[in-house]
C-alpha cells in the first residue's frame, strides 16, 4: 500500500497556496506540520480527492486517483476541520446517515455505529442531537463518522481540537491501533499528539515541504540549541524580546525556570536540554502561536 504525491502544486489568483510538494506516504501515523495559512488543508483536500492540483497527480498503488474516483473514495475517510450536519440529527442518525452514503449495509451500520460510539466515549449521547453537544464530543463524532467504513487511508485535519487531555489519549491510543496497515495522516497544532504516536513526519512551509522524517530523525536540527535556565522573575520580558522562550515555570516568589532556543547558551549556568518536536516547530515557525489554520 502507497499513497504517491507527485510534484503536485495549488496555485490561486493571488497566491500559491501549495508548491511543488512530492511524498511517498506509506502505512503508519504521518504527522502534517506547519504554521497557519501552509498549505496543510489544500494539501489534505487534494489527497482526499475534493479538489484538484493545479499541476502534478497523486497516485493510489499506482494509479491515479482521478482515475480510481469511487473506489478511491470508498477507501478514504476524512474529517475536515468543519463537518457539517443537519441541526436535526441526532449523533446516531447522523452516523447512519453517513454510514448510507459510505454503502455499508444495515446490519454492518449497526454494529460499527455502537462499537464507535463505546471507543469514543459517546454511547450516553447517541439519541442526543449533535447541535447541543460540546465542541469536544462534537469533534469525536466527526472522528467516529471518518472512521466508519475503516479505511484504508485515514486523513484528519485538527482531529484533537477541543478535546481534553484525556480525551486526547484516548483518541492517541484508538489511532496507533487503527493504523496497522494502513495510512493515517494527521495535521494537528497540538504537536504533542504527533510526537507520541507519528511514525513518520512532513512539514511544509509556506506551501513547500521543507523536512520529512521520523521525530528523531528530523529533532537532530535543533540539538544543541535547547536551553534551559533559572532566571529573576523581572528579567522575563527582558529576555522575551532577545530569544524565544519555550515555556515557563515558577520557582519561587522571584524566580522562574525558563526553557528556551539559541545557537549558543544566552544566560549564564544555561543547562543544555533534549529537544522535542515541539521545540523543533517553534524553532521552524518562530512567529506562530498554536492556533488552527485554513490554507
Amino acid at each position: 500500500m502507497e499513497l504517491v504525491i507527485e510534484n503536485i502544486s495549488k496555485n490561486y489568483k493571488d497566491k500559491q497556496a501549495v508548491s511543488h510538494i512530492s511524498l511517498n506516504i506509506t502505512p503508519g501515523v504521518w504527522g502534517l506540520l506547519g504554521a497557519n495559512g501552509a498549505g496543510k488543508t489544500t494539501l489534505m483536500r487534494m489527497i482526499v480527492g475534493i479538489m484538484e492540483p493545479t499541476s502534478g497527480q497523486i497516485l493510489y498503488n499506482g494509479l491515479p486517483i482521478d482515475l480510481l474516483k469511487e473506489s478511491y473514495r470508498d477507501i478514504v475517510g476524512y474529517l475536515p476541520q468543519e463537518f457539517g450536519f443537519y441541526p436535526e440529527f441526532t449523533v446516531r442518525d447522523y452516523l447512519e446517515y453517513i454510514a448510507a452514503l459510505k454503502g455499508l449495509t444495515k446490519r454492518d451500520t449497526k454494529d460499527k455505529v455502537n462499537a464507535l460510539l463505546e471507543q469514543l466515549t459517546l454511547a450516553h449521547v447517541r439519541n442526543k442531537k449533535i447541535s447541543k453537544l460540546s465542541g469536544g464530543m462534537k469533534r469525536r463524532v466527526g472522528i467516529a463518522q471518518a472512521l466508519l467504513n475503516e479505511p484504508e487511508i485515514l486523513i484528519l485535519d485538527e482531529p484533537t481540537s477541543g478535546l481534553d487531555p484525556g480525551e486526547r489519549v484516548r483518541f492517541r491510543n484508538l489511532i496507533s491501533e487503527f493504523a496497522q496497515n494502513r495510512i493515517v495522516l494527521i495535521s494537528t497544532h497540538i504537536v504533542s499528539d504527533i510526537e507520541y504516536i507519528a511514525t513518520q513526519n512532513a512539514i511544509i512551509k509556506e506551501g513547500k515541504l521543507i523536512a520529512t522524517g521520523t521525530t528523531k530523525e528530523l529533532v537532530k536540527r535543533i540539538e544543541g540549541k535547547v536551553w534551559s535556565s533559572v532566571v529573576p522573575m523581572n528579567k522575563v520580558c527582558e529576555y522575551e524580546k532577545q530569544f524565544r522562550i519555550v515555556n515557563l515555570k515558577n520557582e519561587d516568589e522571584n524566580h522562574v525556570s525558563i526553557r528556551y532556543l539559541a545557537d549558543a547558551p544566552l544566560i549564564s549556568h544555561s543547562i543544555q536540554e533534549t529537544p522535542h518536536l515541539e521545540d523543533l516547530y517553534l524553532w521552524l515557525f518562530p512567529e506562530t502561536g498554536q492556533g488552527g489554520e485554513e490554507e
